[in-house]
């Protein structure tokens, strides 16, 4: 059985990463959400996701 991909969802607004990882979910993906990309990077540095989606207008991106 294939493994589903992991998603990291970067964005400062709790609303998106909120709807963002319910959608995704519910298509059997595995999601990991970030408030911010300092925070996201030191976590997929150690722990790569296979796809990322950024909003690239937050605080400490």
């Amino acid at each position: 059985m294939k493994e589903k991909s992991t998603i990291a969802l970067v964005d400062d607004e709790r609303n998106i990463l909120t709807s963002l990882r319910m959608a995704l979910e519910a298509e059997g993906y595995k999601v990991r959400t970030y408030n911010d990309g300092a925070s996201a990077l030191e976590a997929l540095s150690e722990d790569p996701a296979d796809l990322a989606v950024l909003d690239i207008k937050m605080p400490r991106m």
